[in-house]
């Protein structure tokens, strides 16, 4: 994955201590010191995907577009990376000894039957973790961590 999917991550999680108010994708590149341009990039593709709203004006910026709640972790990556599997069989194995021209190998190949498990475990797992559940983690962790970032932003 990207950095992009860390950044937009965090990005959401700050946003969501922000409780609707509006902030630049300037703002939240200073943070973590990321160059703004290219955050705002991660910023408009998680508009794009319905995840967050963006509002344009001196008043303007980014706010979560749903709760916390309905905002899963795949969520974000699909709206960064894209849907397409991680792994693509390209079925090396017609070239090989014995390979056959009328064979699937996506669908008979071991290597390609246990990437594509892995993977769907692996998107099922991010589909199960929220925003929520994120934030949730950090403030047990790290309980002066939304008053800070707050602060920061303001």
């Amino acid at each position: 994955m990207s950095e992009g999917v860390e950044w937009a991550l965090h990005s959401c999680v700050n946003l969501a201590w922000m409780e609707g108010r509006a902030v630049t994708a300037a703002r939240l590149a200073a943070l973590y010191s990321l160059p703004a341009a290219y955050l705002n990039k991660q910023l408009q593709l998680l508009a794009k995907a319905g995840i967050l709203t963006s509002t344009p004006g001196p008043r303007g910026g980014f706010r979560l577009a749903r709760p916390t709640t309905a905002i899963t972790l795949l969520d974000v990556v699909t709206a960064i990376e894209g849907g397409e599997d991680a792994f693509r069989c390209q079925q090396i194995l017609r070239e090989g000894p014995g390979g056959r021209d009328d064979v699937d190998y996506r669908r008979t190949c071991a290597v390609s039957i246990g990437m594509r498990k892995a993977e769907l475990a692996w998107r099922r797992e991010l589909a199960a973790q929220t925003i929520s559940d994120v934030i949730a983690q950090v403030e047990r962790h790290h309980p002066d961590a939304s008053s800070r970032t707050r602060g920061q932003l303001m």
